[in-house]
């Protein structure tokens, strides 16, 4: 402030002080990787990859014409694990399904939408039955 009380407009000083210098990158610890996050915010667990070989098959018989996906060569999950797979399944192509003796059934043929989710899920989805 001048003598007169007034402040100064020409600039003052120079601005060759960084008050932040004496701070240097390698004193800080790294921050931890942030875990990913959905749409509302929640932790998302991230798949498992390599989980295994599924294959997955059109079935039309026995089932009065009707055509059916059928994931079957799970190994290493139990049974509620595949329930929720098959829900997230069944929610994504629009139609009904079951988990039946260790096997999704899924109805129609929805081969390559199931594909594109086993492989989210970690699986190795393979195609089958023409």
């Amino acid at each position: 402030m001048a003598a007169d009380g007034k402040i100064p407009t020409d600039g003052g000083g120079g601005l060759g002080h960084n008050p932040f210098a004496g701070l240097s990158g390698t004193s800080f610890p790294k921050a931890p990787k942030a875990a990913p996050m959905d749409s509302t915010r929640n932790a998302v667990k991230v798949a498992e990859r390599n989980r295994g070989r599924v294959d997955i098959r059109r079935e039309t018989g026995n089932r009065g014409g009707k055509t059916v996906t059928v994931i079957d060569g799970f190994v290493g999950i139990g049974l509620p694990e595949k329930e929720q797979l098959a829900k997230k399944i069944r929610g994504a192509c629009g139609c009904g399904g079951t988990v039946k003796d260790g096997a999704i059934e899924i109805q129609g043929d929805q081969r390559e939408k199931i594909a594109q989710i086993l492989a989210e899920a970690g699986f190795r989805p393979v195609t089958a039955g023409g």
